[in-house]
């Protein structure tokens, strides 16, 4: 478990993060992040994704169901739309029983196409990472998301690339 030092520098900061830049227009890559279950083809652990409550796009407060997997666990967290700035910003909040984390994904025009920026921050309270760990299987979450975000960030470059 994290220290107590360490544990707080995690709800200060990005828990993970990484960027890439792509030959795409802000708006062509906002389409794409903004759409979970789009986005469950191109990611390591989160496979499947579903809007609720009637919802069938991003827009703030709209929730959806993410379906994850490590190895054998399984698990499901809920996600709340924080941010839904057409080719900038794209933001949620995720919860299972307790907040988890949140995760923003930032657009920025560079030359012909765009910077994407993904960022992780930690939302779980202390004493639920023992069965947050137990859930999912990995006791190194940073390094875990940091791994998953650039393998996701590869596969969408490609993907919107046509590679």
């Amino acid at each position: 478990m994290p220290d107590k030092q360490a544990y707080a520098e995690a709800y200060a900061r990005p828990f993970a993060e990484g960027e890439v830049t792509v030959d795409a227009s802000p708006e062509a890559v906002y389409g794409l992040v903004s759409d979970p279950v789009a986005m469950a083809a191109f990611a390591e652990e989160f496979y499947r994704a579903r809007w609720l409550r009637g919802a069938t796009e991003a827009g703030v407060g709209n929730r959806f169901l993410g379906s994850n997997r490590n190895g054998w666990h399984r698990w499901v967290t809920y996600a709340t739309v924080t941010a839904a700035e057409p080719g900038r910003l794209f933001a949620y909040r995720v919860r299972f029983v307790v907040p988890i984390s949140r995760w923003e994904y930032e657009i920025t025009p560079e030359g012909a196409g765009c910077r994407l920026a993904v960022r992780n921050w930690l939302r779980a309270p202390r004493w639920f990472v023992p069965i947050a760990i137990l859930i999912t299987g990995e006791p190194d979450r940073a390094g875990t998301n940091t791994t998953n975000i650039a393998t996701t960030l590869a596969r969408l470059k490609a993907h919107i690339e046509g590679r």
